[in-house]
């Protein structure tokens, strides 16, 4: 079944936000995790769904970051001046990102693009980006004890190098982030491929989740996959990563491995003419930007 990422989930999960940016609240026994931290711009949002779905923000544990985007981390200053206690879950090396002045800024100009999408719920308040501890970092096969519930943590790099995938045994949910590409379209049925710092690893995280019991696929961005629609899922996106990669090839071939008009080129065939990518066009630009020079690099289209 693929569901809208929105409300209940189970008896264990909740989601809050805005189905773009959801947040997942993950509810223990003794303890409360929220997986990733959206945009800024909704962290007012975030708050007040946090009180209606725990009664108290302060019944907060962890927020847990999937990784280092704008779009996932954004609300986690916002969430700290409302809950000093919070403990921030996330890759070690995220830390040495957010130290860097020149990060924290790409990240708000990013985010200021949809400032006037969210106007309504920022109001007068005051949700800067800026630096912030991870006080829990984390690894491959660390786990965190929610109280009848238990988190596992795996390493997923492929997005990003910091990419981690959050998975609940006891009720088989897995929380990857974008780690598996993001559903498109009105029915969740295309995939976005969104390897940014390795192909290779990209599609061996892929294989990686793939493996695992999930029951529960809770997306970055839009959808909710249960049961048998998470094995098709995998299995479409691991196809469509392929499938990517040979286009961003055939595109370099037909510009003889002019990356800067292969850009150009694929913006304007894939994003503008087609109009099926769910994305602000800045970001897909980014993105593919950094898609591109990986793949020209990987079939020594450039070198170094």
């Amino acid at each position: 079944m693929k569901l809208l990422a929105q409300g209940k989930i189970n008896d264990y999960c909740h989601v809050i936000g805005h189905i773009g940016y959801p947040a997942y609240i993950v509810q223990g026994h003794h303890k409360n995790m929220m997986i990733d931290a959206g945009i800024n711009l909704l962290a007012p949002k975030y708050y007040t769904d946090l009180i209606a779905t725990l009664g108290d923000a302060q019944n907060l544990d962890y927020a847990a970051i999937t990784h280092s985007h704008y779009d996932h981390l954004g609300a986690i200053p916002y969430l700290l001046k409302k809950i000093p206690g919070l403990a921030i879950v996330a890759a070690e090396r995220i830390q040495q990102l957010l130290s860097k002045q020149s990060v924290i800024d790409f990240m708000t100009h990013l985010s200021n693009i949809q400032k006037p999408l969210f106007a309504d719920i920022i109001g007068q308040e005051d949700v800067s980006l800026y630096s912030f501890e991870i006080t829990m970092p984390v690894k491959e096969g660390d786990t965190i004890d929610l109280g009848g519930l238990i988190c596992k943590v795996y390493e997923v790099p492929g997005h990003t190098r910091d990419s981690l995938a959050y998975y609940f045994p006891q009720i088989k949910m897995l929380c990857p982030g974008e780690a598996v590409g993001v559903p498109q379209g009105m029915d969740g049925q295309n995939v976005q491929v969104e390897f940014l710092s390795s192909y290779e690893d990209y599609y061996s995280s892929l294989e990686k989740m793939a493996s695992l019991e999930v029951k529960i696929l809770c997306h970055a961005h839009g959808f909710v996959y249960t049961d048998d629609d998470v094995v098709s899922f995998f299995a479409t996106s691991l196809k469509a990563t392929e499938q990517y990669k040979n286009l961003l090839l055939e595109y370099l071939d037909k510009v003889n491995g002019d990356i800067d008009q292969a850009i150009q080129v694929i913006t304007q065939e894939e994003y503008d003419k087609k109009g099926t990518i769910h994305q602000e066009r800045n970001a897909y630009i980014s993105n593919l930007t950094a898609q591109v020079k990986l793949i020209a690099k990987d079939y020594q289209y450039i070198k170094g």
